[in-house]
C-alpha cells in the first residue's frame, strides 16, 4: 500500500509499451523517480524522451536500462544500480511478459523456456532481488510504505486452449502472488502485493514474435501456433479497455491494498464456473459454450492442417 507517490521510486519492467508505458506515465505525473526496464532499446529512448520533461518537473530522476527480465545475472545487476542510484524502490511493476499460442504438445522445450522464462523468472527475479531491498527499507522507517504488482491475466485464472506455455507461465503467476501476499504479511505490515489480471486490452503483447530469440525466430510455426497467433491478435486489438485505463486500476489498487486487479470483470462469471468444476469434481467446462461458433472455427482450422 502508498498513499503518497511524490519523491517515491517506480521500478517497472516493459516499460516501453503497454502496462508498463502506461504506469510510468502515472508514476511521472505524481513526482515519482523512474527506472524504466525494457528489452528494446528504441522503445526505452521513445519512452525517456516523453517522460523525461515530466519527471524532471519535480526534480525527479529517471534511469533506462535494457535488460532481459529472464536473466539472474542482469536483474540482480539492475536492483543493485538501483538501490545505490535511489535506495530500495517503493513500487515495483513485474510487468514485462510474452505470449505463444499453440497446441500444448506442439511448443518445444525452447519456447517453453523462452516464455517460462519471460513470464515467470522475470517476475521470480524482480521478487527475489527487490524485496529484500524493500524490507529493509521498511525496518529502518516505519512510515516506508512499499507495493509489488505482478502482472499475470485472466489466462492465469482459466485454461482457454490452443494457449498452453501462456497459460501455464500466467498460472504461476498468480499463484506466486498470492504466496507472495502471504509471505509479506508474516514478516511486515508496510509493504504489501497484488496481481494484475488483464483481460482483452491492446498492448504490444500480441506482437512477442518480434522479441523472440534468434534460435526459435528461424523456427518454422506450426498450424496450430499460426491459428493461435491471430486469434490472439484479433481479440487484444479488439478490446475496448486501453491500457491506460488498466493502468489508473493499478495505482487505485496500490492506494487501496487491493489485491486482485481486473481489467475485465465481467469474465469472472467464466472463472467462478471453472472453480465450480474444480470443486464439484466436474470435467472442465466448454470455454466456447457462449460463442459455440469459435469452436467450429477453431476445429476446422486445426484439422484441416
Amino acid at each position: 500500500m502508498i498513499q503518497t507517490f511524490a519523491g517515491k521510486t517506480a521500478v517497472l519492467t516493459g516499460a516501453g509499451s503497454g502496462f508498463g508505458l502506461e504506469c510510468a506515465r502515472i508514476g511521472a505525473a505524481r513526482g515519482m523517480h523512474l527506472v524504466l526496464v525494457d528489452v528494446q532499446q528504441d522503445a526505452l529512448d521513445r519512452a525517456v524522451a516523453e517522460l523525461k520533461p515530466m519527471v524532471d518537473k519535480y526534480q525527479g530522476q529517471i534511469i533506462a536500462r535494457v535488460v532481459d527480465v529472464s536473466n539472474a545475472e542482469a536483474m540482480a545487476q539492475l536492483a543493485q544500480d538501483v538501490q545505490q542510484q535511489l535506495g530500495a524502490p517503493h513500487f515495483v511493476f513485474n510487468n514485462a511478459g510474452v505470449s505463444a499460442g499453440g497446441l500444448v504438445w506442439e511448443s518445444t522445450p525452447a519456447e517453453w523456456a523462452w516464455v517460462m522464462g519471460v513470464n515467470v523468472m522475470g517476475v521470480v527475479h524482480g521478487v527475489h532481488y527487490f524485496t529484500p531491498m524493500m524490507l529493509a527499507a521498511a525496518k529502518t522507517d516505519p512510515n516506508w510504505q512499499g507495493h509489488i504488482v505482478n502482472t499475470a491475466s485472466m489466462a492465469g485464472l482459466l485454461t482457454p486452449p490452443n494457449m498452453g506455455i501462456y497459460n501455464v507461465s500466467k498460472h504461476a503467476v498468480v499463484a506466486l502472488t498470492e504466496t507472495l501476499y502471504q509471505d509479506l504479511k508474516l514478516v511486515s505490515d508496510q509493504i504489501s502485493a497484488s496481481v494484475l489480471c488483464p483481460f482483452f486490452v491492446p498492448t504490444g503483447i500480441a506482437n512477442s514474435e518480434r522479441n523472440r530469440p534468434g534460435n526459435l525466430a528461424e523456427q518454422k510455426p506450426t498450424q496450430s501456433q499460426l491459428v493461435g497467433d491471430a486469434m490472439g491478435k484479433k481479440a487484444v486489438q479488439s478490446g475496448k479497455v486501453t491500457a491506460a485505463e488498466v493502468a489508473q486500476k493499478v495505482f487505485d489498487a496500490i492506494e487501496s491494498d487491493q489485491f486482485y486487479i481486473y481489467s475485465h470483470p465481467q469474465a469472472l462469471g467464466s472463472v467462478q464456473q471453472r472453480l465450480e468444476d474444480v470443486v464439484q469434481g466436474r470435467n472442465p467446462s466448454d470455454p466456447f459454450a457462449h460463442k459455440p461458433e469459435l469452436r467450429e472455427q477453431l476445429i476446422a482450422q486445426l484439422r484441416a492442417a
